[in-house]
């Protein structure tokens, strides 16, 4: 009797432990759908980003699709402002600029409201002209806190610029980038690094 009782409480147990990990599993899926994290590998080291699904769907879409195309890679870090920002994705070493799809919905509001980060250090941003809606492949790291580039209304300069993730590992490569000597070159008249950082790939992490 005792043996049957053991046996059949160790069944519990097993299906118990079982469902458990099918739950953490499921968990752990969800939680790497919402947080999705695109790994940069560049010739200074490699920046780990953790991107916001949740909070900013259509600009994380619109990343992670760009780094699946394999766009990102090859590209440089072409504008670099010490106590501001780096801003890459758009160019080549040459400073060609590379062709992207149209822009997307500015989504800074929804995304604030859906507990997106702001403009703080060590967070990503999509880069646009003045035009809200034209944010297509670039995007910066703030190197400080810019709260003047949050969304506070829907007018040209309060519109801001949509953070869709924070980086999570490299801070120090972010750091070694923000500090490289930089100069005219190409079409622009500063900040462009005077030695290419290159994002030699862009990939997602599972």
């Amino acid at each position: 009797m005792n043996k049957l009782s053991n046996s059949g409480l160790a069944k519990r147990a097993l299906l118990a432990l079982g469902a458990a990990s099918l739950m953490l599993a499921g968990l752990q899926a969800q939680a790497s759908a919402d947080k999705p994290r695109v790994r940069l590998q560049t010739n200074q080291g490699v920046i780990v980003i953790e991107l916001e699904a949740k909070a900013a769907p259509k600009t994380v879409a619109n990343f992670v699709q760009y780094v699946r195309d394999k766009h990102y890679d090859g590209t440089v870090f072409h504008r670099v402002i010490s106590n501001f920002m780096i801003q890459g994705g758009g160019f080549t070493p040459e400073l060609q600029k590379k062709p992207t799809r149209a822009g997307i919905a500015h989504e800074g509001a929804q995304a604030l409201a859906n507990g997106a980060p702001r403009n703080t250090i060590g967070t990503i941003a999509m880069a646009r002209t003045q035009d809200p809606n034209s944010a297509s492949a670039q995007f910066f790291i703030n190197v400080a806190d810019n709260a003047f580039l949050d969304y506070r209304a829907p007018t040209t300069q309060g519109y801001g610029y949509v953070v869709f993730g924070r980086v999570v590992e490299g801070m120090d490569v972010v750091n070694a980038i923000r500090s490289v000597a930089t100069g005219a070159s190409g079409p622009f008249p500063s900040d462009v690094p005077t030695t290419p950082v290159v994002i030699q790939t862009a990939t997602m992490e599972q």
